[in-house]
């Protein structure tokens, strides 16, 4: 099975040392089933096109580092991107930006969260009545589960027909799922592809609290660190951590075969 991974930041960025978080969704994904195939895209240096489609069976659109939330007109060859995927059909991932990339295309609204940025672990989630019977939340209970997130802009108005599957105090919007028409998305406002450690360096990158990169640099091996943020140790690392991406891949399995 051939997946396609949208790279939300720049080569620019990457350079000046933002993830390629493509390569971590590799990563993850690789975990979970080590016969995927991947193709990675980067819309910021060169388009999409009806040809990129050609023996994907999924696709995905990864959080983004730049200074601009997916409603702006920098971020147009995302928008761009996303559109072209939703008109083949294919089943979609987003994480993060991804999720707010989705919301933006089909119709609802973002902006920064009130609460401003929830870094570190997205913590309490709680599964919406329709979250508990969605194949992507299968798995995971019904409240008070942690998975790491950096974010600053959240889903403030879901699209018509979406379907919201968590949330917490924090962030109205930590998940749903849009499978309406042609368009068959899933998405988490939080990173279910990213370790802990991954967190940390973001947060560095961005100037944060020392004591908060240390527990998340050890929070995956470490069951008094990942207390001490409000998950578990577990809970933090693989399989676990990843159990909405294992869903949606079977999903994905699903509408091939």
């Amino acid at each position: 099975m051939k997946l396609l991974i949208v790279e939300g930041n720049p080569r620019d960025l990457i350079a000046d040392g933002c993830p390629a978080y493509a390569k971590n969704f590799e990563a993850t994904l690789s975990a979970i089933d080590s016969s995927l195939d991947f193709t990675v895209v980067e819309p910021f240096d060169a388009p999409l096109n009806d040809d990129d489609m050609d023996g994907i069976s999924g696709v995905v659109f990864t959080g983004s580092s730049i200074d601009a939330a997916m409603d702006a007109p920098e971020c147009a060859p995302q928008r761009e991107a996303m559109e072209l995927v939703f008109r083949h059909g294919l089943p979609s991932w987003g994480s993060c930006a991804g999720l707010q990339l989705a919301a933006t295309v089909l119709g609802g609204k973002i902006g920064a969260s009130p609460k401003g940025v929830e870094v570190g672990l997205a913590r309490e989630l709680i599964l919406t009545e329709t979250g508990q019977g969605h194949a992507m939340m299968a798995g995971r209970p019904k409240h008070d589960f942690a998975v790491p997130c950096i974010h600053r802009d959240e889903v403030q108005r879901l699209p018509s027909g979406a379907a919201l599957l968590a949330h917490n105090d924090h962030c109205p919007v930590q998940a749903f799922a849009y499978e309406t028409g042609n368009v068959d998305f899933w998405g988490t406002q939080y990173h279910p592809e990213l370790t802990p450690r991954v967190i940390a360096t973001g947060l560095r990158r961005l100037g944060g609290a020392e004591d908060l990169g240390q527990l998340l640099e050890s929070a995956e091996h470490d069951e008094a660190s990942a207390a001490a943020l409000g998950g578990r140790r577990a809970a933090l690392a693989m399989p676990e951590r990843a159990t909405e991406l294992a869903n949606w891949l079977g999903h994905v399995r699903e509408q091939c075969f």
